[in-house]
């Protein structure tokens, strides 16, 4: 699914959040936004997901105009979303709460706590997904007993349990330890690989995002300040100079 938006911004006041933000992010796509804190790389998100609503421009999802959408009716049109904290339900198990967003995603009773076994589809699905994030071994154990990369890994989980077309990731490795985060990295290249997915994510790390990206935005002051394949990112002394200091 593509993902764009023109002259997307968000004012408060008279100082601008997003300014004047337009990207297109062609399906199957994987863009990777870099930038200092405080650029506006989640606000953007904010606005692509309709957490907040934007004070100009206009965002579509496909041939969609979603500008004044809520979540909801993104979420139903194949947009998909993280954030940088975790938002699962600490007293369900790891498989519950992935069942419960295939259940949603799937339909059928919308009794959630019926036995997982009566609704074969939703808990086939979940446990393919645990699997392929790596956290079917913990799938009986409450979630609020996994460690914080794994919870990083549950919510990305429940994210694909809904069969996004599109994907946003604020930052899905912060927190985590070292040794967790190739994993992970793993995870989403194969999600990308595999599935076709149109991913658009947030990232600090130039070392993960030059082995992930087809193109790599670059976000100073709210305002896209370039866009380009990671190599081309990395030698731009416009880039060099805002955000990444001598060249890599």
């Amino acid at each position: 699914m593509r993902l764009s938006t023109r002259a997307l911004g968000l004012r408060i006041g008279a100082v601008p959040i997003v300014d004047d933000v337009s990207l297109d992010v062609r399906s199957g796509e994987f863009v990777v936004i870099i930038g200092p804190n405080g650029a506006g790389k989640t606000t953007l998100f904010n606005l692509l997901s309709g957490v907040t609503r934007a004070t100009s421009g206009t965002i579509a999802l496909g041939d969609v105009d979603v500008t004044s959408a809520p979540p909801y009716r993104r979420a139903r049109l194949g947009l998909g979303r993280t954030f940088q904290t975790s938002t699962i339900f600490p007293a369900l198990t790891t498989l519950e709460n992935a069942r419960v967003a295939a259940q949603a995603s799937l339909g059928g009773s919308g009794t959630m706590w019926r036995l997982a076994d009566r609704e074969r589809a939703p808990r086939e699905r979940a446990l393919a997904v645990l699997e392929s994030v790596g956290l079917a071994h913990r799938a009986h154990d409450v979630s609020g007993s996994l460690s914080h990369g794994e919870k990083r890994k549950l919510d990305l989980a429940i994210l694909l349990c809904g069969e996004p077309s599109a994907i946003l990731l604020d930052e899905p490795t912060a927190g985590m330890a070292a040794e967790d985060i190739p994993a992970m990295v793993a995870s989403i290249a194969a999600i990308h690989r595999d599935q076709k997915k149109t991913i658009l994510m947030v990232e600090h790390r130039m070392d993960l995002v030059l082995g992930l990206a087809d193109r790599v935005a670059v976000m100073h002051h709210g305002a896209l300040l370039a866009i380009d394949t990671p190599e081309r990112i990395v030698a731009n002394e416009t880039v060099q100079s805002a955000y990444l200091g001598d060249p890599l």
